[in-house]
C-alpha cells in the first residue's frame, strides 16, 4: 500500500511571533522555521504503517519555495522514501492547495493519504476535506487512531460527544489529531541518509493548476496584551466585583 503524506513549513511553535510594523503580514526574517506539528503526526503514523508492513511507501509532498525542502528532508529522516515538492513562490489558499494535491495524488495514485488536521500558522483546517471533495473520497478527520484492515481504514476520531469510528473504503484521506501518536526523533544517521533519497520538484504548471486567489489579506494584528489581574480579600468582595465592574452576574 503507497502512503502519501503532506507536510508544511511554518513557523517553530516555540517562536514568538511578530507582526510586521506596517501590520501587512507576519515577520519572518531570521524565524527558526520547522515541520508543522500536526504534519509530523502524520508522518510518524505513516512511517509506524511501513514498520508494521502494511504500507510498502510513503511519499512525502509539500508546496512552497526551495526553503521547504528542509521539512521534506527532515519528513525523509523521519522515515518517509521520497518526497515531492511543488514551487510556488508564495503560499497559495487552501483550495489551490487542495487542487495540487490533487493532481499530484491523481498521478501517485496513493491508498492512503494522511495530512495533519491543520497548519499551526494559517489554523484553517479545510484542505483535508477540500480534497476529499475534489477526489470524491472518503474522510476521517480529527484522527486519534488509524488501523487498516480489510481494504478499509478504520479511523476513530474526536467529536463533540467522545469517540466516533468510521470504517472508510481505500483510497481514503484521513487528517491526524494531537492525540493519534507522538512523533520520534530523526537520529543522525537517519538524517544522513535523508540528504540521498530522491526529491522530485514540481511546479503548478507541470499539475495543470492555475494558481487564482480569492481573498485578500488587509491587515495583521497581534493579540490584545492580557490586563493584569487583582487579588480580592474575601468573597463577597469577589461577588462584588463580578456584579459591578464586570457585570457578569
Amino acid at each position: 500500500m503507497k502512503v502519501l503524506v503532506t507536510v508544511k513549513r511554518v513557523i517553530d511553535y516555540n517562536v514568538k511571533v511578530r507582526v510586521k510594523s506596517d501590520n501587512s503580514d507576519v515577520d519572518l526574517a531570521n524565524v527558526k522555521m520547522a515541520l508543522n506539528p500536526f504534519c509530523e503526526i502524520a508522518v510518524e503514523e505513516a512511517v509506524r504503517l511501513k514498520e508494521a508492513g502494511t504500507a510498502s511507501e510513503v511519499i512525502v509532498v509539500s508546496i512552497g519555495p526551495k526553503a521547504c525542502q528542509e521539512q521534506i528532508r527532515t519528513a525523509l529522516a523521519l522515515g518517509a522514501d521520497r518526497g515531492i515538492q511543488i514551487d510556488v513562490d508564495e503560499a497559495p489558499e487552501s483550495l489551490s492547495v487542495a487542487k495540487l494535491l490533487a493532481k499530484v495524488i491523481d498521478e501517485e495514485k496513493p491508498e492512503l493519504i494522511i495530512m495533519g488536521k491543520q497548519a499551526i500558522d494559517t489554523d484553517n483546517n479545510q484542505t483535508g476535506q477540500m480534497l476529499a471533495a475534489l477526489l470524491d473520497m472518503p474522510q476521517g478527520t480529527f484522527a486519534s487512531e488509524v488501523k487498516i484492515e480489510d481494504g478499509k481504514a478504520n479511523v476513530t476520531r474526536e467529536v463533540d460527544g467522545g469517540l466516533q469510528t468510521v470504517a472508510l473504503n481505500l483510497p481514503a484521506i484521513v487528517t491526524t489529531d494531537l492525540r493519534l501518536n507522538e512523533p520520534r526523533y530523526a537520529s543522525l544517521p537517519n538524517i544522513m541518509k535523508a540528504k540521498r533519497k530522491p526529491l522530485d520538484v514540481k511546479t503548478p504548471a507541470d499539475l495543470g493548476v492555475e494558481l487564482k486567489a480569492h481573498t485578500k489579506l488587509l491587515k495583521v494584528t497581534p493579540p490584545a496584551e492580557r490586563q493584569a489581574g487583582i487579588k480580592v480579600s474575601s468573597v463577597d468582595e469577589l461577588v462584588e466585583k463580578l456584579k459591578n465592574e464586570a457585570k457578569v452576574i
